[in-house]
């Protein structure tokens, strides 16, 4: 336990759907604000604080002092500009409407909520949360965390009329946040353990979460059973139950249509939603595939599965993951890749309990073709993990090279080395010359836009190549 830190509480005095006075602007407008370094007054979490968290949970009335806001170690004037701090941020809610299957929706509005705030930069969820105030909002008067508590209360209760009564804890202090870590551990686990207990063909419709749209236009999340939103922390249960407590809020449902593809994971009824939701960007969308037409991510994706090339295998990257992988890139250099809400074949944002699907990329091999993975999260999904892949996966520990990989898979006798092929080199037979004229070199800028004939309804047009030729052979066309 703690023994001594700063605690101050205040109550928000908000009730109802009024609006108060806050000394910074809230609006939806606000969403998608990026906040760069020199413009950071501080900021909470993110990659240099190892424990930080955010988390819902539902209470009985009798339980919560509503609208009581308490801050628990340094406020934000107390606090060095330009440093990084650890933050818990804990929103207990009643109501008599207010189910269990509420609090991970309700939690993920957290994300949603901050990011309404001019001048606060909220990203990702759950363990992966970072936080950014700006210099100017500091400046305007937002000094202190209890305007934050204040703001959350009052877009829940006017967002949420079940929530009857609503109280917010924010920690700051680092002994405290990550003693109460293993709570929120606990309290996420046994919603995904409710999650894995339905199958994709189980139900006729699945849902979507556009709540990051702000971010990236052109993404949607697709929530089923099987397969996890990529931030972790929006289930299919979750999912269904935002949309019958708010149906004109971010995640509605989509009926799945005709099975186009069971392996793949391709739906008719995801693809017509997708391609209306994404202004025609996307247009066909496969749920266990990062090779065909992958599902897009906005930014706030849990972790990457990554292509391998010359193993031929998939690694997994997760977000607190430090140094670089095995392919010699870091998390933050393939996210780039990952997100955006454009499809890159290869790269893939995923939450860390689509691991433990049966579903889990298995158009591509599944865990048969994971390769690479980080000691914390093999430790942490080692119960589903194959049993006889188990030890045949490799971690930092035992590679940090392509090289390494291959000797260590070709070691442990790796289902991918049966995909290795050495190439042969086959002889060109060689063609009777009529006429061969005398070596020249060429050097042939082609006209921009020269297009190549071709057959099968396919044209290959070319633009600015340029074509070095070392021998040129003429042939007489026999008739």
């Amino acid at each position: 336990m703690v023994d001594k830190c700063d605690v101050f509480s205040e109550k928000s005095g908000i009730t109802g759907l009024e609006r108060p006075e806050f000394p910074v602007d809230v609006g939806e407008m606000y969403e998608g604000e990026r906040i760069r370094k020199p413009d950071m007054y501080l900021e909470f979490g993110g990659m240099n604080i190892n424990k930080k968290w955010e988390l819902v949970l539902t209470r009985p009335k009798d339980q919560l002092e509503d609208g009581k806001i308490t801050i628990i170690g340094p406020d934000l004037s107390e606090m060095t500009p330009g440093g990084s701090y650890p933050i818990g941020i804990l929103v207990e809610v009643a109501g008599d409407k207010v189910e269990k299957d509420l609090e991970g929706v309700l939690e993920r509005r957290i994300h949603y909520f901050t990011n309404y705030i001019d001048g606060v930069m909220h990203l990702n969820q759950r363990y992966d949360i970072w936080i950014r105030i700006s210099k100017k909002a500091y400046q305007k008067g937002l000094n202190s965390l209890v305007w934050i508590g204040k703001i959350l209360t009052w877009l829940y209760k006017s967002s949420f009329p079940v929530i009857e009564k609503i109280q917010i804890t924010i920690y700051t202090e680092k002994a405290k946040v990550e003693e109460l870590f293993p709570t929120a551990m606990d309290a996420w686990s046994k919603r995904d353990d409710r999650a894995r207990t339905l199958k994709d063909e189980d139900v006729n419709e699945f849902y979507a979460c556009v709540m990051c749209q702000s971010f990236a236009p052109t993404h949607m999340c697709v929530i089923t059973p099987n397969r996890i939103g990529s931030c972790g922390s929006i289930s299919w249960f979750d999912a269904r139950a935002a949309h019958n407590v708010d149906p004109n809020g971010p995640n509605f449902p989509i009926p799945k249509g005709e099975c186009l593809d069971s392996i793949k994971g391709i739906y008719e009824g995801i693809n017509k939603v997708a391609h209306e939701k994404s202004l025609g960007a996307i247009k066909s969308i496969s749920l266990y595939s990062m090779f065909d037409n992958p599902h897009t991510s906005c930014g706030c994706f849990e972790g990457i599965a990554f292509y391998i090339p010359e193993v031929d295998g998939i690694g997994i990257v997760h977000r607190d993951f430090k140094g670089q992988t095995v392919n010699g890139l870091t998390f933050s250099s393939m996210a780039g890749h990952t997100s955006g809400g454009t499809q890159n074949p290869g790269f893939n944002g995923i939450a860390i309990e689509y691991l433990r699907s049966s579903k889990f990329l298995q158009s591509d091999g599944g865990w048969e073709r994971v390769v690479w993975v980080p000691s914390e999260i093999k430790e942490r999904v080692k119960d589903s993990i194959p049993k006889h892949i188990f030890d045949k996966v490799a971690t930092e520990v035992e590679c940090k090279t392509i090289g390494e990989l291959k000797e260590f898979l070709k070691s442990r006798e790796h289902p991918v080395v049966s995909r290795w092929k050495v190439e042969e080199v086959k002889e060109v037979p060689k063609e009777e010359v009529r006429e061969e004229a005398p070596e020249v070199i060429l050097s042939t800028q082609l006209p921009t836009g020269i297009e190549i004939p071709t057959q099968g309804g396919i044209r290959i047009i070319l633009k600015n190549v340029k074509i070095t030729a070392e021998k040129v052979i003429v042939k007489r066309e026999k008739k």
